[in-house]
């Protein structure tokens, strides 16, 4: 069974490609597949159609540790459709090796793992233990872009 596959089996969209809530275009990839790697910039929790999706603010204050890592899974299907776009499909990612989760916090947060959990979780339904399983960083921020609870980026390895 292909992943795209899996995840229809799982009920799970991918978002089109995110639009800047300010109109910006922006000078870097998404992804950039170099060798046997695919480095992902840090994305966004999106809606379908790609916007930026709510709620925004800082998990620990405005937002609840449960909203967060919904943030943070749905970070991880706007992850997933880059990568898909990219590659062509995602079947040609043999390994996910390192994730790098950012919390927008609140002072005094510190239950940054959980939120980034919801990542990692969707990560291994989608790809299983075997390719899915990855090293990785979950930090809190002062603030990120456009007010978004979390911003993940990441690093997998891909067959040509």
């Amino acid at each position: 069974m292909t992943i795209e596959s899996r995840m229809r089996e799982m009920g799970l969209v991918l978002p089109a490609a995110f639009r800047s809530p300010t109109g910006a275009v922006y000078p870097f990839a998404w992804v950039r597949v170099h060798g046997n790697r695919a480095y992902v910039s840090g994305h966004a929790p999106l809606n379908a159609d790609g916007t930026v999706a709510g709620p925004l603010g800082k998990v620990g204050g405005e937002l609840s540790v449960e909203q967060g890592a919904r943030a943070a899974r749905l970070t991880g299907l706007a992850m997933l459709a880059s990568l898909q776009r990219e590659l062509g499909q995602l079947d040609r990612i043999t390994g996910w090796l390192r994730v790098f989760g950012m919390v927008n916090a609140a002072p005094g947060f510190t239950q940054m793992p959980t939120v980034i959990n919801g990542f990692s979780d969707l990560i291994l339904e989608v790809f299983g233990r075997e390719v899915g399983m990855h090293s990785r960083s979950a930090v809190g921020m002062a603030e990120l872009p456009f007010g978004i609870p979390v911003e993940i980026e990441a690093e997998v390895e891909v067959r040509p």
